[in-house]
């Protein structure tokens, strides 16, 4: 009796033994099948520069071959551009890693494609001493005079290509120097003004009215107004309990329609849109436009922070539609918002990468343009479009205004509880060789209007001088 108990606790201890390691199986399986490639993508995985340490990591050059980081020949790696290119190229380390296109094409920059990586260590034998090259679609001069356009105050820049997707500048100030990353880590780290935070597409900010073009096409969308539709403006709207809207400096605008209100950047007419849109439909109107989602690839994005649609009192679903409430934002966020007037309704995918080279000179890939989503008609695009044209012409957004070109824009003072406004401005410009559009975030910059749109129309002048 005791030997058949003992028999029945050993086939036991056994079965649980093999389940366990069936179940060990299984999850290795699943390790190393779905969420390998992300691992192997993941910018703290260095097993691959660790397996390979005698390659040299590719060189990362810029849209017309300027050189952007290299590794020398006592096998430092060397930023041409230290601050003004960081937060594009990022870093590359042995004790923290990587970000920018360090991160995203570590593997790329190895030459350790997926390819190899599923042939295992054979794959040593076709190895070559040297990884690939990557190419950009940054200008490394508007880069760099994005990025001074900054001057020292915190913000972020960012410059697309309206039909494509290709990033042609993506400026974030404060930066810090890539080629002293090592040594100052645990001191920029520490500083409280974030200067390893790509502002472009990790800083958070309300959007004040540079949300309005999006507001004015969910109300002309859902038909909750007509672009007839007289609003009178006295300077203040009252939305309940004891609360109101005010104009921006107590301007009353009177009576206007709905292009003078998005070219004077009426908060009365706005906010009367707001609370008509309600919860359901102001959020319809950000998940349309994307604003719930990440990107993810050569350009992290993270997503933003909409207000709690379906619980907002009148008054949080005015300042919802203003860009106040607890609406946060990225400046990449506003460029695809820029994207889709400038495009006919379609925002392109945005990327960095224009084409991976290797060693030998062989192109291996190159990127495709990409429709991210398509947000709106292409009627009602040139209808808003039309409207951030006048915005230029004759509204909040005249120091953007450049001569021969065809500027749309939207400004944006976005109040904040933690000091001065901060300055916005977004839009898109009719460049002689391509259609441009652009987002510029200047953080306590004031009026989006004086300080964030005569950027725009320096920058416009930049690349005209290039054509």
């Amino acid at each position: 009796m005791a030997d058949h108990t003992m028999k029945r606790y050993v086939l036991q201890a056994a079965a649980a033994s093999l389940l366990l390691f069936a179940l060990l199986y299984v999850y290795v399986a699943y390790v190393a099948v779905w969420q390998g490639p992300e691992l192997a993508q993941n910018p703290l995985n260095q097993r691959g520069a660790a397996a390979r340490p005698d390659i040299t990591r590719g060189t990362i050059v810029d849209c017309k071959g300027v050189v952007l980081a290299e590794t020398q020949p006592d096998g430092v790696r060397y930023y041409t551009m230290g601050e003004a290119m960081a937060p594009v190229t990022g870093y590359n380390g042995e004790r923290i890693g990587s970000a920018g296109i360090e991160g995203t094409e570590n593997r790329t920059l190895l030459g350790l494609t997926e390819d190899m990586s599923r042939i295992g260590p054979i794959s040593q034998l076709f190895q070559s001493d040297r990884g690939n090259d990557v190419k950009l679609t940054i200008d490394s001069r508007l880069q760099k005079i994005a990025y001074d356009e900054l001057g020292g105050q915190r913000g972020a820049i960012l410059v697309m290509d309206a039909e494509t997707g290709a990033i042609l500048a993506m400026a974030s100030a404060p930066s810090y120097d890539p080629n002293q990353i090592e040594a100052e880590w645990k001191e920029l780290n520490a500083k409280s003004d974030g200067p390893l935070l790509n502002r472009a597409v990790q800083g958070m900010y309300p959007p004040g009215s540079s949300i309005k073009p999006m507001i004015a096409d969910a109300a002309l969308t859902e038909e909750l107004t007509t672009e007839n539709e007289r609003f009178d403006c006295n300077g203040i709207l009252d939305v309940g309990g004891g609360f109101a809207i005010h104009d921006y400096n107590g301007e009353v605008h009177g009576k206007i329609n709905l292009r003078q209100a998005l070219t004077e950047s009426c908060n009365v007419t706005f906010g009367t849109l707001g609370m008509r849109l309600g919860d359901d439909r102001l959020k319809k109107a950000y998940e349309r436009f994307g604003f719930n989602e990440a990107l993810m690839g050569d350009v992290v994005m993270e997503r933003a922070h909409l207000p709690d649609f379906g619980t907002l009192a009148r008054g949080d679903q005015a300042q919802s539609a203003i860009g106040q409430s607890t609406l946060l934002v990225t400046p990449m966020q506003m460029l695809l918002l820029a994207d889709a007037y400038a495009n006919g309704g379609r925002v392109m995918k945005p990327y960095l990468v224009d084409s991976v080279i290797s060693a030998n000179g062989v192109v291996l890939s190159k990127a495709l343009p990409e429709t991210w989503r398509t947000v709106t008609t292409s009627d009602m695009a040139s209808v808003i479009d039309s409207y951030m044209e006048d915005v230029v012409k004759s509204g909040t957004g005249r120091l953007a205004a450049t001569k021969g070109i065809r500027v749309t824009g939207k400004t944006g003072t976005a109040e904040n509880g933690q000091g001065k406004d901060h300055a916005w401005f977004i839009g898109s410009a009719e460049l002689p060789k391509k259609k441009i559009v652009f987002a510029i975030l200047v953080e306590h910059g004031g009026s989006g209007g004086k300080v964030a749109a005569p950027i725009a129309k320096r920058l416009i002048q930049t690349m005209l001088m290039d054509t």
